[in-house]
């Protein structure tokens, strides 16, 4: 069985099945077991299908300049 480690090195190949199907069946099962590891390619599958969309979505007015000063304070 593979480890935690070795997924997450692995989970872009995985993702974009540029993977081999040994390690990938041994990925599928870690993820079936590990909820860490679960969350966590769950959590990056849904982020680049936000990230590919298309479509375009209306920040909220002053969002910018809010995000801005918060960044700036933590810096």
């Amino acid at each position: 069985m593979v480890s935690c480690e070795h997924v997450l090195n692995n989970l872009s190949n995985f993702i974009d099945a540029d993977i081999d199907p040994a390690l990938r069946a041994e990925i599928e099962t870690h993820l079936k077991t590990c909820r860490r590891c679960s969350v966590l390619h769950d959590s990056l599958r849904k982020v680049l299908i936000i990230a590919s969309d298309e479509r375009t979505f209306e920040i909220p007015s002053g969002y910018s300049e809010r995000l801005h000063d918060v960044i700036d304070e933590h810096l």
